[in-house]
């Protein structure tokens, strides 16, 4: 790398307090212009998206979280005066709870369970942690976002005798996810089981008329907030999903706003060498040869962006792995994303990336801006913990280069409202262009909706296990016999998966009497 490179491809802009460098991705110099016009194609798709086109043929439905911090570029005066509504109501409700004109029992709510999936939890999570002051928040937050009972039953352990004091959002569009639903039913039994009365501490954010729209109002929940189906779960943090949990936490909500709506102004411009998100797409495409054969690591030297990777990995997994193109062709697309934070991975899996396979490139987020205090402590003589974050970066960085292993380094101002909105606005822009450039449609997930299929399949499965096993009279079956008398000896192996788990829970009234080989072990449920 030399400096001249650097200057070349270093891209700051100074309004936003945000760099781009791109000269560590070993381009050829003629390879920006080449993809110029495979660029204006891809910035022609997204204004076309931003003007209200259909994106999802599947669903018959457009993309508009570009709307959201911009009601104005909205295709409809209906849909503007949504969102705008929406945002005044989520200040006025937040500041009824704030003030304790809503509030529980014992007065004033202090903690937040949000309850939530994929795109309802990652965003809210990300910047619950990221924007957090715990001595400061209004309310402390905690999450469902698994349909795991231990993981349940350890969140509500630390609300232990704090139900009374706490609200809870049910956040799904359809109300019909599992894993919510799920949860909701638990935190219900939770409540009730302290004798309060779940719906004076209730919130729903869904879809008109969905399954939750209808119980929040058939229970006269608290409030109901809207998701719209313009707006997909993960490009949905700045809609109520995840605006409601943060101003309820006593985040600038507003200055999230405002900074994703700056990035946008910046990543609309249609001259690659001036649009970071833009340029960004490029080095993911020359990297990844565009068709994913490279791994996207993310490196933030920051603590709280350690859930950063979290939330890039559906952002942009979700959105750029498809098995088709546009034209119907596979192509089996793809871009991985893993990561945790630095300099902790110095000591984990760098070593790998120094020394092992070479398939990944590295994005590394500076950012300048150590802590809030006006001191910073000496750790050697003239130099802060701060000074050593940073030198373990740019050595790091500088490490992986000696071993041809290829970087981007994004440098940021700090972690604050404005800042991660903008974060959150610069990759959002940079998936919608690299979808266009390798030719699929990044606002659907197929994939997705088959495993919630297959998922639906395996309990209608454990159903008929239970069945046949109490209408035995105590006989005992091995999960090949099993499976056999139920018609699904080519699914015998899920039968025998099924039994091993309701044998573990007692609950089940299952037993299980282990044989060798293990295979002829016994399942029954006693008369």
């Amino acid at each position: 790398m030399t400096w001249s490179r650097f200057k070349a491809h270093h891209y700051p802009n100074a309004d936003l307090g945000v760099a781009l460098d791109i000269s560590r991705i070993p381009f050829p110099d003629d390879f920006l212009t080449g993809m110029e016009p495979t660029m204006q194609r891809a910035f022609s798709d997204l204004v076309k998206l931003e003007g209200g086109a259909i994106a999802n043929p599947d669903e018959n439905r457009m993309v508009g979280h570009y709307w959201l911090r911009a009601p104005h570029l909205a295709p409809a005066p209906d849909i503007a005066e949504q969102i705008t509504s929406t945002l005044a109501a989520i200040k006025a409700f937040t500041a009824k709870v704030h003030a304790g004109e809503i509030a529980g029992p014992k007065g004033k709510f202090r903690h937040l369970l949000v309850i939530g999936i994929g795109g309802s939890a990652l965003g809210p999570q990300l910047v619950s942690h990221a924007l957090g002051q715990p001595r400061k928040d209004r309310l402390s937050v905690t999450f469902f976002d698994n349909t795991d009972p231990d993981g349940m039953d350890y969140v509500l352990g630390g609300l232990r005798r704090q139900l009374a004091k706490t609200l809870v959002l049910v956040i799904s569009k359809s109300g019909g996810t599992a894993e919510t639903r799920n949860g909701m039913l638990e935190a219900i039994a939770a409540f009730q089981t302290e004798k309060l009365d779940h719906r004076q501490h209730f919130v729903a954010i869904t879809g008109a008329g969905s399954k939750l729209d209808q119980t929040a109002t058939a229970e006269s929940w608290l409030a109901k907030f809207p998701m719209w189906d313009w707006v997909g779960g993960r490009t949905s943090e700045l809609s109520a999903v995840g605006l409601l949990p943060a101003a309820l936490q006593g985040i600038d909500i507003q200055a999230m706003l405002d900074g994703a709506a700056a990035m946008d102004d910046v990543t609309r411009y249609p001259v690659t060498a001036q649009n970071p998100a833009a340029l960004m797409a490029l080095m993911w495409y020359f990297a990844s040869e565009g068709r994913g054969a490279k791994d996207l690591v993310v490196l933030p030297y920051k603590d709280r962006l350690l859930l950063f990777s979290r939330y890039l990995q559906q952002l942009v997994m979700e959105s750029i792995g498809k098995e088709f193109d546009l034209s119907g062709r596979v192509v089996n697309q793809g871009l991985s994303v893993y990561g945790n934070k630095g300099s902790t991975d110095q000591h984990a899996y760098v070593q790998q990336l120094r020394e092992g396979v070479n398939n990944f490139f590295v994005t590394f987020i500076e950012v300048l801006k150590d802590r809030d205090a006006k001191t910073s402590l000496e750790v050697d003589p003239g130099v802060t913990s701060g000074d050593y974050l940073q030198g373990f970066l740019l050595g790091t960085r500088e490490a992986l280069t000696e071993k041809n292993r290829h970087s981007i380094t994004l440098t940021i101002p700090d972690v604050s409202p404005r800042t991660l909105g903008m974060l959150v606005a610069l990759y959002e822009r940079a998936v919608g262009l690299y979808a266009s450039l390798v030719g699929i449609n990044a606002y659907h997930q197929p994939g997705v909706e088959a495993g919630k299929k297959a998922a639906g399949g395996v309990i209608t499965l454990k159903r008929k296990i239970t069945a046949a096993l109490k209408a035995a009279g105590g006989a005992s079956f091995t999960a090949e016999k099993l499976a056999l008398e139920l018609g699904a000896v080519e699914e015998t192996e899920l039968v025998f998966k099924i039994l091993e788990h309701l044998a573990a829970n007692k609950s089940s009234g299952v037993r299980k009497r282990a044989r060798h080989p293990w295979f002829e072990s016994q399942y029954r449920i006693s008369a």
